[in-house]
Order: C-alpha cells, then sequence, then structure tokens
C-alpha cells in the first residue's frame, strides 16, 4: 500500500445531494490532497455531473449499477444490488485496487456491505462508527463511538467499542495515554439502566482500557474525555444534536454579534468567525470511521455536501497514511 497516494474510492452516487455534490467535493479532494479519487457509480451519470458543474479532469470513474436507497433495509439492498455503487466500492477495497471507501448513502448499507465483503477484525463482534467531535479545549477532540452503526448494544459490543476506540486513540490520534469514558446519566457506577452498569464493571476490569468512569452530557466536550462509548441509538441521536447546535450558533453569531457592525469592525472580527465555524461546524470533519472491519470506510453525512466529502476523503487518506487497520490489528492481536 503506498502511504504518499492514497486510492480512495468514493461512491458518487449516495448521499440526499448526490451526484453533483459528491463528485464536486471528490473532484476537489483528487486536486488538493494528493489521493487518486475514484468515483463510483453510474458512468453517464459522473460524466453529466462533471459536464453540468463546468468540470473537467481525468479522475478515474469505476461503473455500477444502482444504489441502495434509503427507504430500503440495509442487507436486504446490498444482496438484491450486488452492482450497487456501495458494493463496488467495497469490492475495490477488497481486491486492493482501492486503500479506503467513503459514502454518504445508506449508512446501513455501507455498514452491511463492508461485514460481507471486508470482515471483521479478530474478536470483534460488531463495528462501530466513530465520529470526532470538537471540545472546549482548541488542542483536543473527543472521539464519540458508536455514532450509528449498532443501535441495540450487549456491554461486551460497548467493551470492545471501548477497545477500538483506545487503539485507535492511540494509534492514530497520537494519544499515547487517552482518557475512557462510559456515556451515562451520572458520575456514579451504580447510575444508568442494565447496560451502563454492567458495561461500567466490564470497562473497570478490563486492564487494556484506559477507562476513568462515567462521562455526563455536560463532559462530553469538556475536553476531559479523550474517548467516549455509546450505543448506537444515542450516539447518533447526539451527533444529529451537535451538528444542529452547530449550525444554531453559528447563525446566531451571524445575528447578533455582526449587528451592528461597520465595514472595519467586521475585517477585523471576520477571522474569529472563521476560526469558530472551522471548530464548531461538522462539515469539518466529513464523517465517521467505521471501525472493526477489515479496511478503511469512511461513512459520510446523508446530507453532505461538497465540502464534506473534501473532508471525508481527507479523514479516509489520514486512516490510510497512518496504517490504521495494521496497526489497530498489531496492537489488538498482541495484546489479546
Amino acid at each position: 500500500m503506498a502511504l504518499n497516494r492514497a486510492r480512495i474510492a468514493v461512491d458518487a452516487m449516495g448521499g440526499d445531494y448526490a451526484p453533483d455534490e459528491i463528485v464536486s467535493g471528490a473532484l476537489r479532494a483528487h486536486d488538493e490532497l494528493d489521493v487518486d479519487v475514484q468515483l463510483v457509480g453510474d458512468p453517464e451519470t459522473i460524466e453529466a455531473s462533471l459536464e453540468r458543474q463546468g468540470l473537467s479532469s481525468n479522475i478515474q470513474i469505476i461503473p455500477a449499477d444502482g444504489v441502495v436507497e434509503m427507504h430500503e433495509e440495509a442487507l436486504t439492498g446490498i444482496k438484491r444490488k450486488p452492482k450497487a455503487s456501495v458494493n463496488v466500492a467495497m469490492e475495490l477495497v477488497k481486491q486492493g485496487q482501492a486503500d479506503a471507501v467513503v459514502s454518504a448513502g445508506h449508512s446501513g448499507a455501507s455498514m452491511a456491505s463492508a461485514l460481507l465483503r471486508l470482515g471483521r477484525l479478530p474478536g470483534i463482534d460488531r463495528p462501530a462508527i466513530g465520529a470526532v467531535f470538537p471540545t472546549m479545549d482548541p488542542s483536543k477532540s473527543v472521539l464519540i463511538l458508536d455514532v450509528g452503526a449498532i443501535v441495540d448494544c450487549r456491554p461486551k459490543y460497548l467493551e470492545q467499542f471501548a477497545l477500538l476506540g483506545t487503539i485507535y486513540s492511540q494509534c492514530v490520534l497520537g494519544r499515547p495515554d487517552p482518557k475512557v469514558g462510559l456515556l451515562n446519566i451520572g458520575e456514579e457506577a451504580s447510575k444508568g439502566n442494565d447496560l451502563a452498569v454492567r458495561t461500567y464493571q466490564m470497562l473497570a476490569d478490563n486492564p487494556r482500557i484506559p477507562f476513568v468512569g462515567n462521562a455526563e452530557g455536560r463532559d462530553i466536550l469538556s475536553g476531559n474525555f479523550d474517548v467516549i462509548v455509546c450505543d448506537g441509538f444515542v450516539g447518533n441521536v447526539l451527533l444529529k444534536f451537535a451538528e444542529a447546535i452547530g449550525n444554531v450558533l453559528l447563525q446566531l453569531c451571524q445575528e447578533e454579534l455582526l449587528r451592528d457592525l461597520d465595514d472595519r469592525d467586521l475585517s477585523h472580527i471576520a477571522p474569529n468567525l472563521k476560526r469558530l465555524k472551522q471548530r464548531i461546524d461538522y462539515v469539518e470533519h466529513g464523517g465517521g470511521l467505521l471501525l472493526g472491519v477489515n479496511g478503511i470506510c469512511v461513512i459520510g453525512h446523508g446530507s453532505s455536501h461538497a465540502m464534506t466529502i473534501f473532508n471525508a476523503v481527507r479523514l479516509a487518506k489520514n486512516a490510510v497514511n497512518n496504517r490504521a487497520i495494521e496497526r489497530i490489528q498489531e496492537k489488538h492481536l498482541v495484546e489479546q
């Protein structure tokens, strides 16, 4: 695998704004991130999108037939449509023709396709989508998992999520001693539902997990935790709430902070607002990495626009260049 020129297969047909926004973001990533992007989908549709947007490129187009629609059941959809764009993209990784997949389409279908084609890592029962959130500390972020892959969890799944998050935080995010927390309604070990209470004890007893206790809702963005685990139902609600809050804060800042300012004042405050947007806007993060499968798969937001896709490709590239899967496998197998 070449570390300096990652090959990223992008599902051009997946997402609310496909193909135009997907194609635009992928093309920009291809031009600016020093990656080889492969657009997977219907060639005529992709070519028409390029022409419609006035874009020209020698970017590679990989033919696919169909897409798993959002209303379709995930497993049924990927089996009924073996040549769907997400399946073809996953197959490229399986065959070593691509190093990573990016898809903003049906997240359940992306996960199911990854499981069937790439397989699970040894010792992992269920994968998790890990999303990076900003914190109050500008030098730190927090990895939340799961944010939507598995909505009904057992304690052992959450224990595995914590282990995956620990290793990813150490090997890729550069946190040698990450602090791992369990999302709960109180700090005490006895708080929460049966899942939380049982999981707490398993995390506390596992010497491979640097567990520091429960994390309440107010702790998520505090910077006191590096990894926070929860089931996919709670995590997905949290993710979408965070997306909305980011947009609300940006709108309020524009309405209130810029009120009654003249052009000179605006020129002084504009750089600060830009930095604020970069810290809180989910678009800056691009999506979440599907951890626990034997390949790099970034699952983007269904509402992804071009900039989100650009950042999703950047996330995939970083995972490839950091040898994320190999390092997780090495550390996980050595410590088992």
